[in-house]
């Protein structure tokens, strides 16, 4: 079944993106589906979440597609990264017929809204065995929109194709030190740019349908909670070994580094920034710097959400200003 849009390719479009003919075969039912998902006697471990996935040979071309695709979308951790099995939905179980009928219904009116293009992505989801196997039986769910920060809206989150990373930091390592993530095809349509702090939960008016944090450069995918089940196609599972401290590195890579001039308390940070940005978005700050202090979350962390919310241009003003009225704290002295 072939889902994609040539107007929807970029000519620096990520590897997946560039390879969606070997993955855009899906069938109105496997084939394959009577094959064992088991292709090695000592895959039982990695086996034992598979109800409903069929494992994809290492001698099939979509197997070494996704494999570098994701890889190579980790950066310096991608050579030390072990991928361990992908795994292929099995389209003939009832539950994932009925979501690959819905999206299709849902491709067919978005292309005739948006002028042939149905803005079709590949995206990455982060998650738990256990998790895994419930979508692929049941769906995503409350569960998956209360586990991301809610910082853009109530919905299910998702990662663009050639940016895994992010969605690594939401993978939940099992016994055995294996993580997995999704690979999906989403419906996007048209979508609009969301603020964090925002409390949407749906498209602002009927022109939109899904919502970004960044249109030229995105992070997020943002599917709203009333459409996670019938604009997401989760497709594959990957199975992998991440280097260790992987997960550390990553959340060390979105710190502020500390100036070498004035800082200030973060109370007066928040003074300051109450001049500048929404109730909201300060009601989100104080919110964090409770769960700090309440050792909720890391101080990294509420490093990243006053990035979010504040903007690194407003920070360093602030920080600048404080500067050159000579003022002798720390700044993210919580």
């Amino acid at each position: 079944m072939k889902m994609d849009n040539e107007t929807n390719r970029h000519p620096c479009s990520s590897l997946l993106s560039r390879n969606s003919a070997v993955l855009d075969n899906v069938p109105e039912s496997s084939v394959s589906d009577s094959e064992s998902s088991v292709r090695g006697s000592g895959a039982e471990k990695l086996e034992s979440f598979t109800d409903g996935l069929i494992r994809v040979d290492e001698e099939e071309a979509v197997h070494s597609v996704i494999k570098e695709g994701f890889t190579s979308g980790l950066g310096q951790f991608g050579q030390r990264t072990e991928v361990a099995a992908i795994h292929r939905r099995i389209w003939s179980i009832f539950s994932a017929q009925a979501n690959l009928q819905a999206f299709r219904i849902y491709f067919r009116a978005f292309a005739d809204k948006h002028g042939g293009n149905a803005n079709v992505k590949y995206a990455w989801f982060g998650t738990s065995k256990e998790v895994v196997k419930r979508i692929m039986f049941h769906g995503f769910g409350d569960e998956e929109i209360r586990e991301n920060d809610g910082l853009f809206g109530r919905g299910v989150y998702l990662s663009p194709d050639d940016s895994p990373l992010e969605t690594v930091k939401s993978s939940v390592v099992d016994e055995d030190g294996v993580r997995r993530v999704l690979l999906c095809r989403v419906l996007l349509g048209k979508m609009e740019v969301i603020s964090p702090g925002s409390d949407q939960s749906n498209p602002s008016s009927e022109e939109f349908d899904s919502a970004v944090d960044n249109l030229q450069s995105p992070n997020k995918y943002i599917v709203w909670s009333t459409n996670i089940n019938t604009h997401i196609l989760p497709e594959y599972v990957v199975s992998f070994k991440a280097p260790p401290g992987l997960k550390e590195s990553l959340w060390a890579e979105t710190r502020i580094k500390r100036p070498t001039s004035p800082w200030m308390p973060f109370p007066a940070l928040i003074c300051v920034l109450s001049k500048f940005l929404p109730p909201y978005a300060l009601d989100l700050i104080n919110k964090h710097h409770k769960d700090f202090k309440e050792k909720r979350i890391s101080r990294c962390q509420l490093i990243q959400q006053v990035r979010q919310l504040a903007g690194d241009k407003l920070l360093i003003a602030v920080i600048k200003s404080c500067r050159r009225k000579g003022i002798k704290h720390r700044v993210w002295e919580a």
